[in-house]
């Protein structure tokens, strides 16, 4: 059962759509805890989450998928924001952007010839060859990474591992953008850092 979400958040009439945010974090333990607490409360799952470093030292990226209305996308942006040691927050979603997601998949070695031809239609390759099995790597859309899972399917997936999506806008970063839109990490603040102990 799923708990009451407060009012301000429950799916306005738009659409629920996958929205991708990009959020920039100074990092710190318990950063990643309290954004998924902030999902958690607000009783909405998270499709796909990955964390990385920046080139910039002391800022990590989180690139998060959610399924939201747009009132409710604009909403938890701003509650984002609100969080401890977040620097910048931008939903993606409806910008130009390069999203991508990586699959391994290790499928038995008996069909290896029927294996390989897919590989060269998905632009996926192999990257192990063991007598018993091979594990191929596919990069790219999650709608072609769902391909290339299913057409792998019937030749016997013994192992499945699958990252988050990555995002990142297209272009340079418009100067001007409008109020309350994410600074490039290039203009994030210098995050404090302090010493343990």
């Amino acid at each position: 059962m799923t708990p009451d979400r407060p009012a301000s958040l429950r799916p306005g009439p738009g659409p629920m759509t996958p929205h991708t945010f990009i959020v920039w974090v100074e990092d710190r333990p318990g950063v990643l805890n309290r954004i998924v607490t902030l999902f958690r409360r607000r009783a909405y799952n998270i499709d796909s989450l990955t964390v990385g470093r920046t080139e910039k030292p002391g800022v990590s990226r989180i690139t998060l998928v959610a399924q939201a209305d747009n009132h409710t996308a604009r909403h938890l942006e701003a509650n984002l924001y609100k969080i401890v040691d977040v620097l910048a927050v931008e939903d993606v979603t409806s910008q130009a952007s390069v999203i991508r997601e990586m699959a391994f998949v290790k499928l038995t070695g008996k069909h290896r010839a029927e294996v390989m031809q897919l590989c060269e239609v998905f632009r996926a390759r192999v990257v192990d060859l063991a007598p018993g099995a091979v594990t191929i790597e596919g990069t790219g859309s999650q709608e072609k990474i769902d391909g290339l899972i299913e057409a792998l399917r019937p030749y016997g997936i013994i192992e499945l591992v699958r990252t988050g999506a990555v995002a990142i806008t297209r272009g340079l970063p418009e100067q001007g953008a409008e109020q309350g839109a994410a600074a490039p990490v290039a203009l994030l603040p210098e995050p404090a850092l302090t010493k343990a102990g």
